[in-house]
């Protein structure tokens, strides 16, 4: 008996007998019948607190404003308690590009050394306090790579309460190139066990959640 099959047979001893496949079969679709057997509760009853306790857990910065109008005066807010310049690469969307940036110069294209990128999330996911950006023709994921400060602008409509929420409700929508989940500002311990924020991505992250969308 090689080495392979010495794994395999203590693999086959350790599970015990083969289990039909009707019995797992009907084990998954009653697990998918009540989905709160598997899902874990959310922090909070309402969406937009179990997002904003979870986001805020991972690293996550949060204002909460009632319109888009206010987007702006917000992001100004967030580059002077940051210390930075009034100049952000700004996300060619038309919600975005429709507000009154004055004061706040803007520029779509996004430098190695970008020190603001400023963009709309596709979804937020209150399970994990996690955003979702697509890939598009108004949206370069470089914005969410390159900058050292990653402000998204979310809509209060536009949270799900679970990551398979997400895929239900774009499962029959045209697919994104690239759909990015985000979960806090990138960081690691990898380099000798000492946390090194910002290895892999944006170092800080800060959402503006919107909760009114009507002037979009």
């Amino acid at each position: 008996m090689n080495a392979r099959q010495r794994i395999l047979t203590a693999i086959r001893g350790s599970t015990g007998a083969q289990r039909p496949v009707a019995v797992i079969a009907a084990e998954a679709a009653a697990l998918l019948g009540r989905p709160e057997v598997a899902r874990p509760g959310l922090a909070a009853p309402e969406l937009r607190e179990a997002f904003a306790l979870k986001a805020a857990a991972v690293g996550t910065t949060i204002d909460h404003l009632d319109r888009m109008a206010e987007v702006p005066a917000a992001v100004r807010r967030y580059l002077d308690a940051q210390g930075l310049p009034a100049a952000v690469a700004l996300q060619p969307a038309a919600a975005l590009a429709g507000l009154d940036w004055g004061g706040i110069a803007t520029h779509p294209d996004i430098a190695p050394d970008e020190a603001v990128g400023v963009g709309l999330a596709e979804w937020g996911i209150a399970e994990g306090g996690s955003l979702v950006i697509h890939s598009g023709p108004d949206n370069p994921v470089l914005l969410a790579f390159l900058t050292l400060h990653h402000v998204l602008v979310l809509r209060e409509d536009r949270l799900l309460p679970h990551l398979e929420d997400y895929a239900l409700a774009v499962q029959d929508n045209p697919q994104p190139r690239n759909a990015i989940l985000i979960t806090g500002p990138s960081g690691t311990t990898d380099i000798e066990g000492s946390y090194v924020r910002g290895a892999h991505g944006p170092g800080f992250l800060h959402v503006i959640m919107v909760r009114d969308s009507s002037d979009l």
